[in-house]
């Protein structure tokens, strides 16, 4: 009984829907209210997502763009920097270029009574027993075998090979080398020969048993011996040993020239 009443129930429940349904769809403004409702309500989460995507894939674009551009400015940025580098390095070799004119200025007024011929060095072979450098300048330029070579600090050596370009000059500290010198306050003659010790010591020997040669005393050409011409500076003396012997004794004097710095030489074309 109970059963048949639920029944009957539900079936007037849904006779009900049925007829608003029914009224809904027959009336034209409603019906197309309700469409426009259903589908404004269907529609605008679609759309709003759809604008989203496209504000997010618009986002994107804008982001490679500004890659593009960054990676442009910084080719734009390598490339002036290159270019810098490049002005740098020419300004080094003028500044180079001007120091180098700056110390023959110096030299040839230092020795302005000579008259010579400016160059730079090359190469150096300056091991134990060989101490040769080679400078750019040669026969072309008048540069002769025999010819002195000075540096702004004094005595470099002389000229023993020359080619139409080039010339070799053995060194003064060369063990090869034996130059006839003078100490400036005695005038006293020696002899300083190159030694296997230290690049800038020379052996000076042959000092007279009466000459009273001390550390620090001025060491330069005698002009004797046919080569290097009187005056020309080459060193202090350093150290003193005495023997038993005075005629053994000797002295090591210390270069004017630094060998491993030389850079600019003259080579002296007159005596």
């Amino acid at each position: 009984m109970n059963r048949s009443k639920k029944s009957g129930v539900i079936g007037i429940v849904i006779t009900i829907i049925i007829l608003i349904l029914i009224v809904i769809f027959t009336n034209g403004d409603t019906n197309a209210s309700f469409f426009e409702k259903a589908a404004s309500n269907l529609v605008m989460p679609i759309q709003n997502g759809l604008t989203y995507l496209k504000n997010k894939i618009s986002g994107n674009n804008t982001f490679f763009t500004d890659i593009n551009k960054l990676e442009e400015e910084n080719e734009n940025l390598k490339q002036r920097n290159s270019q810098l580098e490049q002005a740098l390095r020419e300004l080094e070799n003028i500044k180079t270029q001007n120091e180098t004119l700056k110390e023959y200025l110096n030299l040839t007024e230092k020795y302005g009574e000579y008259k010579t011929i400016p160059g730079y060095v090359i190469n150096k072979d300056i091991s134990n027993y060989s101490k040769i450098i080679i400078i750019n300048i040669g026969k072309k330029d008048g540069v002769e075998e025999n010819m002195t070579v000075i540096g702004n600090e004094g005595l470099v050596g002389h000229v023993i090979s020359v080619t139409n370009t080039t010339a070799k000059v053995q060194t003064i500290i060369d063990t090869a080398s034996s130059v006839s010198c003078m100490m400036s306050t005695t005038r006293d003659s020696i002899v300083c020969k190159g030694t296997l010790d230290e690049q800038r010591l020379l052996k000076a020997m042959y000092i007279p048993t009466d000459s009273n040669i001390i550390q620090g005393d001025s060491i330069e050409t005698s002009g004797l011996g046919g080569i290097y011409p009187k005056g020309i500076h080459i060193g202090t003396v350093k150290r003193v040993t005495n023997t038993q012997n005075m005629t053994d004794r000797y002295a090591l004097v210390e270069t004017a020239v630094n060998f491993d710095k030389l850079d600019t030489v003259l080579v002296i074309t007159n005596k």
